[in-house]
């Protein structure tokens, strides 16, 4: 339901004097359908799809745990203690090497800012460039909690179109016509280029560097979000959006997918006439972030193969995919569809139009497995007919007992 109805029945409900100081901010912010199914998921005997969560028993945890003891009783009076608002200076460093293997090989460790998570990094960038009412550009589908984000800055969200190849050169040019020509202020195409977050495609190498082209003769900035792009499963990543454009893309990195979501560090490389405002705004938030945790994240980048390490995941990665992709085959009624990722999380599913996947949801736990809706991705409060399938955390052999037992859900909904 709209926002505004969501708010409306909680004042109703739980009516309280304090309610009546909430900013208009407050207001616009509201769970996220993921953390709602999250909980949902560690119910006994579901097989969840739902959580986009990395496969941490591949880690080496028992040598993790040994740097930890070591930074704590050797470097504890630093590692325990408050820390620079930009980021340790080894880890900048160490986070320039990390976008090198990808093709950024121009970053300056002076221009990166270590952010407590990436999702931290979207907020800072709102708060740097967004006023309220001014707009946003995202793919559709999107990642939920860019939207939450958008939200709670009052920012108007306007999607553009993808296709199979990702984002469409034409579409966002239309969309940029046609926002300007309505007065609207746009700030930034938000973009996750490399295994969208939901729908697992990918922006076509012949597309990228139009689309900044298009972006800079607007002067609109790229924030380009890039949690997945070292997991592409062939081993050969694609060159950035950020790699040839220094002064045009705020690159967005995660420790979160290639080590572990719970240390909570990423980082954004920012164009250096933009460095300074960034990095005060995140200092404002987060003061500093934690310190412990990235010195624990640069004992594992020098102290362990973590290149090796990633090509461990992405070969997990694929043969879970493959699992997916191969019960999907085998099980899905006629008339659904679905994306063929080629590396990361998710995998995306279209259902014909006209079937809202949301109250599926309630069957499909009843049948023992859990997905995501796709309403969650768009700003749109129209119903979709989409659904997210997560298999990285997944067994080959409960993804495909989880196909199995949501293909009924789905194929009764399509009879009816």
């Amino acid at each position: 339901m709209p926002t505004e109805t969501e708010v409306a029945l909680e004042r109703a409900v739980t009516s309280h004097r304090h309610h009546s100081l909430y900013s208009d901010r407050a207001a616009k912010i509201k769970q996220s359908a993921v953390r709602d199914v999250f909980d949902i998921s560690l119910q006994p005997g579901l097989v969840s799809l739902a959580g986009g969560n990395p496969f941490l028993q591949s880690l080496p945890l028992e040598k993790l745990g040994g740097m930890a003891y070591r930074l704590i009783t050797e470097q504890g009076l630093t590692a325990l203690q408050y820390g620079g608002g930009q980021g340790t200076e080894r880890l900048r460093a160490q986070a320039c090497e990390v976008m090198a293997e990808e093709g950024i090989e121009d970053a300056d460790p002076a221009n990166v800012v270590i952010t407590t998570g990436s999702q931290s990094a979207q907020d800072v960038a709102c708060k740097v460039f967004c006023n309220p009412g001014d707009v946003v550009l995202c793919e559709d589908p999107t990642y939920v909690g860019a939207l939450n984000t958008f939200e709670a800055y009052e920012v108007t969200v306007e999607t553009v179109a993808m296709d199979e190849l990702g984002l469409v050169p034409d579409e966002l040019q239309r969309r940029i016509d046609e926002v300007q020509s309505a007065g609207g202020n746009i700030k930034f195409l938000y973009t996750i280029p490399n295994f969208n977050n939901p729908s697992g495609i990918t922006l076509a190498a012949e597309r990228r560097q139009r689309i900044v082209e298009i972006c800079q003769d607007a002067n609109i900035l790229v924030i380009e979000d890039n949690p997945y792009g070292l997991l592409r499963f062939d081993g050969r990543p694609i060159a950035p959006l950020r790699a040839g454009n220094p002064d045009d893309v705020i690159y967005m990195g995660s420790f979160s997918k290639i080590l572990a979501p719970g240390l909570r560090i990423g980082w954004a490389l920012v164009p250096a006439h933009l460095q300074r405002r960034f990095y005060l705004a995140s200092e404002a938030v987060t003061l500093c972030p934690p310190t412990l945790n990235q010195m624990l994240i640069s004992e594992y980048l020098d102290g362990h193969d973590w290149r090796g390490q990633i090509t461990t995941y992405r070969s997990l990665y694929s043969e879970r995919c493959a699992a997916m992709l191969h019960a999907l085959e085998d099980f899905m009624p006629e008339g659904v569809s679905w994306t063929q990722p080629q590396g990361g999380f998710f995998v995306w599913v279209s259902l014909p139009e006209g079937i809202d996947t949301y109250p599926l949801l309630y069957k499909a736990i009843d049948a023992g497995v859990i997905f995501i809706p796709g309403a969650a991705f768009t700003p749109s409060d129209d119903p979709s007919s989409k659904l997210r399938l997560a298999f990285s955390a997944v067994s080959a052999e409960n993804i495909r007992e989880g196909v199995r037992r949501l293909a009924p859900v789905l194929q009764e909904a399509m009879s009816a």
